[in-house]
């Protein structure tokens, strides 16, 4: 871990801008500014760890995060994935709970860490900001109300279909169609929630059938529509 200091300054970043704090300005911004603290980690590192307290809120400047949970076997489940202005432990933080998560870097990340009694604070004087919260906290209950049922209605054939276009939607493509997000077939597996052997053999008739290309990591969509039919979602 590296720490970034004051190098990273909120009035100037980008991140904030598609955060929830989004709204904040003047002294608000200010007060914020001055009590985070930014920590650079390498690909792999734990920004926290499952059952830890939280003691703030974490926001990602630049990179991207996985949240995962160990099952009952060992076997880890990624619950989330996280990108640049997106916030992490916020529901832990809120609710005076543990950790249910533990946050780890996909790639080399920045991450700024905003103090408990700060974001209290700007959640008192700011309507805009616990709005912002709420909307997220909404839409992150839709998002896992509909992995329940992904998990219970769809095959894994299905659901590794719908996890790229998961990853599509989440991180975007590159110019040539790749998926903007290189992940290990036991990283897809765990959020498919099956078998490595599994996401292996069903990315191979993928690509056989053409609808992706592999290039090691890389997935390349080439037919977004037989895509779609495939995680049987309308277009």
């Amino acid at each position: 871990m590296k720490n970034l200091g004051a190098t990273l300054n909120c009035n100037f970043c980008d991140a904030r801008l598609s955060s929830v704090f989004k709204e904040l300005k003047g002294t608000q911004l200010e007060e914020m500014n001055e009590h985070k603290s930014c920590v650079h980690f390498k690909k792999g590192q734990s920004i926290f760890n499952e059952n830890g307290v939280p003691f703030g809120l974490f926001c990602v400047n630049q990179g991207k995060i996985k949240l995962t949970t160990a099952g009952i076997d060992g076997k880890e489940q990624i619950l989330r994935l996280s990108k640049a202005g997106d916030i992490l432990g916020y529901r832990a933080l809120l609710s005076g709970e543990h950790y249910n998560s533990a946050a780890i870097a996909l790639e080399d990340s920045s991450v700024c860490f905003l103090p408990k009694e700060i974001l209290y604070s700007l959640l008192e004087n700011n309507k805009l900001l616990g709005f912002e919260m709420m909307k997220l906290l909404s839409n992150d209950l839709k998002q896992a109300e509909q992995q329940i049922v992904s998990l219970s209605q769809k095959n894994v054939r299905e659901r590794t279909a719908e996890a790229l276009l998961f990853l599509k939607a989440t991180y975007g493509l590159l110019q040539d169609n790749t998926i903007a997000v290189s992940l290990t077939r036991e990283e897809i597996a765990d959020f498919v929630g099956t078998a490595t052997e599994s996401v292996i053999r069903i990315l191979s008739e993928f690509n056989t059938d053409k609808i992706i290309q592999l290039d090691g990591k890389k997935i390349k969509i080439l037919d977004l529509p037989k895509l779609l039919k495939t995680a049987n979602i309308e277009d």
